[in-house]
């Protein structure tokens, strides 16, 4: 079965976790254009990048999926582990002076296929290969004398090599020649590398991986059409998808490498003209109801010569959103247990909607979920690790105040449930150090809450009136009164989740509070 294709690669897809340097290195360095922004169309919280030339034309789009400060994968057999761009040839050497001045990691320029490489590594560790071929551009993007002009190859590592080439030949690629290991496959437009290295470390998924290669389809009933011959082939299972830039299918080669079939069509001026292109944050359709959200909790970047805060060294993770108009006030958000940073972003955002937003996430993991501090059971907490986590996020808040000019008065910490819980052992333990607190399902965690005084503090909790922790938190409310913060307790209908309640009684505690 060969696929009634279009010519050669349509995309590639990997992951990164760092949006700003991935941006800095794929616009500012590389020079190529940012097509697409977008939530995941598979999971709408995750940044999806689109590079390419002047129109994100099929075969020179390279796209990431955001894992913002992910765990990094490994790369290994059934995965592609390196991406190859056409440049002019004469261009070789004008990009090795640009690497060595950008400090950007490189090799010696060699010969592969008898054409010149330089490879590079991108700030996740990708392997980027630019290859002197002179090439056509099919929208071309940047100084024609260097840019890329389109992808000129991939690498596919596998333990099966004769099977992975001749799956591959389906999608119209014809074997071309050998070097060691290497089996080169080339369609009328780039090249596939099958590089046979059978009892090499399988792939692991992860930010400085690859998530899949995609063949150009000529239509969506050429998609349809290799749907079905794949059934008939017993192959992976493969499901249709409409991408709305193009329609497509996934299936995995014998070696495991996950490849995409999609089509030429519509293309990534479906919904933003071509002057345009890349220049706002969309949405999935299926998600427009919550794309308010979505775009507060998503990564924000900036482009390279647009300014933008530093990113200092701290001991959480820790994410910003800056509205379009933000005033001095900065909310500071704690997750509950098994979220991340993200997460209470929106609800911070409908709190204030001109504040900053700095999300942090916890450092303690229990069975794969981050949290605040370890537990022993539902209702036992490691004291030790508390307050070793407690002084930690002390030094984060103060680090954070002066590595990006927060303002110390204006500061209010918000946390759910796991989050709420550290953030009153912080105030019980570091009584100087948050001064506006808003907590959502708090229960007191420390064995012992020391007598001390928080005078000058305002704190709200918020219970849910089925919520079955909610026993101790009228133990945690006393506490604060005789430590001398100033407290609002408030019930809202519901339990141990949030509600729309909880966003409009903290919004009007918050504008009383800073009015």
């Amino acid at each position: 079965m060969t696929i009634n294709s279009g010519s050669g690669i349509h995309h590639v897809t990997l992951i990164t976790r760092d949006v700003q340097a991935n941006v800095d290195f794929y616009v500012g360095f590389l020079g190529l254009r940012l097509i697409k922004q977008t939530g995941g169309y598979e999971d709408s919280l995750q940044l999806h990048l689109f590079y390419g030339d002047r129109l994100g034309s099929p075969g020179t789009v390279v796209t990431f999926f955001v894992w913002q400060d992910g765990a990094p994968g490994r790369v290994g057999t059934g995965q592609v582990s390196e991406i190859a761009f056409a440049v002019p040839a004469t261009s070789i050497g004008e990009w090795m002076t640009r690497a060595l001045t950008a400090g950007v990691p490189m090799e010696r320029p060699s010969r592969e296929f008898g054409e010149p490489v330089l490879r590079l590594k991108d700030p996740d560790g990708i392997i980027v290969k630019l290859v002197g071929a002179d090439l056509p551009s099919p929208a071309p993007w940047g100084d024609a004398a260097t840019a890329i002009r389109c992808i000129r190859s991939v690498t596919i590592l596998t333990e099966t090599g004769e099977e992975t080439a001749a799956f591959v030949s389906r999608f119209g690629y014809l074997k071309a020649a050998t070097e060691g290991a290497i089996t080169r496959l080339v369609s009328d437009t780039d090249a596939v590398d099958v590089r046979d290295v059978a009892g090499y470390v399988p792939g692991i998924p992860g930010t400085g991986t690859a998530d899949h290669v995609a063949f150009r389809a000529a239509d969506v009933d050429a998609v349809r059409k290799a749907e079905a011959e794949f059934a008939k082939l017993n192959s992976s299972p493969t499901n249709f998808h409409d991408r709305k830039y193009f329609s497509s299918l996934y299936v995995r080669e014998p070696g495991g490498t996950l490849i995409e079939l999609a089509t030429d069509t519509p293309g990534f001026t479906v919904d933003e003209a071509p002057e345009h292109l890349g220049k706002t944050l969309l949405v999935p359709p299926h998600d427009e109801e919550r794309a308010e959200d979505i775009r507060v909790m998503l990564p924000q970047f900036g482009m390279p010569g647009e300014p933008r805060p530093p990113r200092r060294d701290l001991p959480f993770v820790h994410r910003f959103y800056t509205p379009e108009d933000p005033n001095d006030d900065t909310i500071i958000v704690l997750h509950g247990s098994g979220g991340n940073e993200a997460d209470l972003m929106p609800l911070a955002h409908r709190i204030a909607p001109r504040a900053t937003i700095l999300g942090v996430r916890g450092r303690a993991t229990e069975e794969g979920s981050a949290r605040w501090f370890r537990r022993f059971s539902m209702t036992s907490f490691d004291q030790a690790d508390i307050r070793s986590e407690a002084e930690a996020f002390a030094a984060f808040i103060e680090g954070a105040i002066s590595g990006y000019r927060l303002d110390p008065e204006r500061i209010t910490v918000a946390g759910l449930s796991n989050g709420a819980n550290f953030a009153a052992a912080i105030m019980a333990l570091h009584p100087s150090l948050i001064r506006r607190a808003i907590l959502l399902r708090a229960i007191p965690v420390l064995e012992e809450l020391p007598e001390t005084d928080l005078s000058g503090t305002s704190v709200l909790i918020l219970n849910g009136r089925d919520d079955p922790f909610a026993r101790s938190t009228p133990q945690l409310a006393d506490w604060f009164r005789r430590s001398g913060a100033l407290l609002d307790v408030k019930e809202v209908a519901g339990g141990h989740s949030l509600t729309e309640a909880d966003s409009a009684a903290a919004r009007a505690w918050f504008d009383a509070a800073t009015s």
